[in-house]
């Protein structure tokens, strides 16, 4: 007998041998409709999203300082509105990375449906958990796009910081609905009366507009929801309307692809659908449609107003560009504006440990840029590292965050070489002009540092930093400013304990420990934010590290010239106490052109006898 026939006869005796079911006397063969939840994440039932009409749908996002209970209260929303059931582990539900939950911070903007009742009428909230770190604003930009209000939350106890300012203006200037919350009123030294007090003067937001809340147990929340329904405008679109569909974020499935998240602005998008992408103009046909609840629940159809994902056969990381703008086939629509680009901030060389495995970092890094599309990506190569890339960062969190993904989620272990900033040099030489085919040149590598012969001025960047901190740390910050080259710009009394400190920074000064150095000075109590705010010109110089004569390329570092000796004499010892011993001497020299400007000599290890 073949195996077709075995196969048969074996099932029909187990189906002969299997007792009659029990009945299930506790269980309802169908809830009866008024006690369906349409909204319930169980199974993979579709949802007929058609019953929300525009003028029932509220996208928001929640934006605060880092730690001023975001996630927390994205948490209890979820709860309120039963999207998630309450248990006690729920806790950053919405921070689905491992980094987030092993560093507790919110690394990706992360995107969920509610479903809420208010007066009897439905609404569909969408909602997003944006980061609160500097390194992360491009998150934050991105995500208001999508929305059309904010919830604005500020810790009872620490009050207005650095980045609540930053989070304030971006949402004020895209003209979106803001509602202030002050969040932690459980703490013993919460003070919600002077919290209120700083928003009506930082704001000009009314006191009785504040919501006091307690994320953590809830209390208040529920008025968070109500406000939402109220305060923020339903998005202004039309069902009728050709699909327009702004893919605001993306991931990379194994399997199915590219997944990708989108806001509908016009039309309506469901399975089967054939779609052209403004970007790439290729065409693609729909597999799936869904929303988020968080986990990915598939509907009939989106409509116009509505936050969802969308998989349509993309299997190559680069056809999902966020930013871009869907549309149906031959029903072309003007592109959305899409995103302005990240700037990088810090460039660092990215290198494979065994150059085997450069394919599959390769492969690695083109998914990761996928799904956070801040990242730059050159290729570059080192004669001691082999080939690589040079990668741009928002700061160096992001850098170091990007490095773990990296680890955890693709098993890469690489070689990071030492943060750098893009600098600028303006060519005299016309034969450089020429080469490069322009007067003014970015330098992101040290390598490529142009000499000074040849160059009419070097410019470095600057950004505005906004320190937030108590008065009684005033002093000791500025004199920390002023080692960093730093100029101030303004000073504001928020009230009688907090100051506000603008200052204009190179860049270059405050990438590498500015931040840690402000909060131990502080005792952990002064904030930290900054903003781009273009060139300035300085007297840059290359330095090299020499070891035994021979310069190491990738030890060169760009700096300015007041700093050059300090820095050379600190590289030298530290490379005195990182490089192993050897059988020989090795002399550790920083060098400016021919000129040797620090040295420091490992002696060579006794041979046992």
């Amino acid at each position: 007998m073949g195996l077709a026939g075995r196969t048969a006869v074996w099932w029909a005796r187990l189906r002969s041998c299997r007792p009659a079911a029990a009945p299930q006397p506790c269980l309802p063969a169908r809830l009866p409709a008024a006690c369906q939840r349409p909204y319930s994440s169980r199974g993979k039932e579709k949802i007929d999203m058609s019953t929300y009409p525009v003028e029932s749908i509220r996208n928001f996002s929640i934006i605060a300082h880092v730690d001023h209970g975001k996630s927390t209260l994205a948490d209890r929303l979820l709860e309120i509105t039963g999207t998630i059931a309450k248990t006690d582990r729920n806790k950053q539900v919405l921070d689905k990375l491992q980094v987030e939950r092993e560093r507790g911070i919110t690394v990706k903007a992360q995107s969920a449906s509610l479903f809420y009742n208010h007066k009897g009428v439905n609404y569909l909230l969408n909602l997003i958990d944006t980061p609160g770190h500097v390194d992360f604003s491009y998150e934050v930009s991105r995500s208001l796009s999508a929305c059309q209000g904010v919830i604005l939350v500020v810790d009872a106890n620490e009050g207005i910081q650095a980045q609540t300012v930053a989070n304030f203006y971006l949402a004020f200037e895209a003209q979106l609905a803001i509602i202030p919350v002050i969040n932690k009123i459980d703490l013993k030294n919460a003070d919600p009366e002077r919290v209120e007090k700083q928003i009506e003067k930082l704001f000009d937001i009314p006191i009785d507009e504040c919501i006091r809340i307690s994320a953590k147990q809830g209390t208040n929340v529920e008025k968070v929801l109500q406000k939402v329904i109220e305060k923020i405008p339903p998005p202004q679109c039309n069902t009728a309307d050709p699909l327009k569909a702004l893919v605001f974020d993306s991931t990379f499935d194994h399997y199915r692809g590219v997944i990708a998240n989108i806001a509908l602005f016009g039309g309506e998008i469901q399975k089967g659908h054939k779609i052209v992408s403004a970007h790439t103009k290729k065409r693609y046909e729909v597999n799936e449609v869904g929303i988020l609840t968080p986990n990915e629940q598939p509907t009939h159809k989106l409509y116009a107003g509505q936050v969802g994902y969308l998989i349509a056969g993309m299997k190559e990381v680069t056809e999902a560009q966020i930013g871009d703008t869907l549309f149906l086939y031959k029903q072309p629509v003007e592109p959305l504006p899409g995103f302005k680009s990240a700037k990088p901030m810090v460039f660092a060389g990215m290198y494979p440990v065994d150059q085997t495995e450069y394919n599959n970092l390769k492969s690695a890094l083109e998914r990761l840029t996928l799904n956070d599309s801040s990242v730059t990506v050159h290729r570059d190569s080192s004669l001691a590292l082999g080939a690589g890339w040079r990668l741009g960062f928002l700061g160096l969190l992001h850098m170091e965050v990007f490095n773990q993904r990296l680890e955890q989620e693709y098993n890469m272990s690489v070689i990071l070489t030492a943060p750098t900033v893009p600098y600028k040099a303006v060519l005299s030489s016309a034969k450089l002009i020429k080469e490069y085919g322009k007067a003014e040149i970015t330098i992101i590598n040290p390598a490529q540092f142009p000499d000074k012969l040849s160059v009419s001025e070097y410019l470095e960047p600057t950004v505005l930093g906004t320190i937030v901190t108590p008065h009684e740390y005033i002093g000791k910050i500025i004199v920390l400013c002023q080692d960093r080259r730093a100029v101030q710009k303004d000073m504001l009394y928020i009230d009688e304990n907090r100051v506000m400190l603008k200052y204009l920074f190179p860049l270059n000064e405050i990438v590498v420990d500015f931040y840690d150095a402000l909060k131990s000075l502080s005792s952990g109590y002064a904030s930290f934010d900054y903003e781009d705010a273009g060139y300035q010109a300085a007297d840059l110089i290359k330095m090299d590290i020499l070891l035994n004569g021979n310069p190491v390329e990738e030890l060169a570092t760009i700096i300015h010239n007041d700093k050059a000796y300090a820095t050379g004499k600190f590289l030298c010892e530290r490379l005195k106490d990182a490089i192993p011993r050897q059988l020989f001497e090795i002399a550790i020299q920083a060098a400016i052109g021919k000129k040797i400007i620090a040295r420091e000599t490992m002696v060579e290890t006794l041979q046992e006898e």
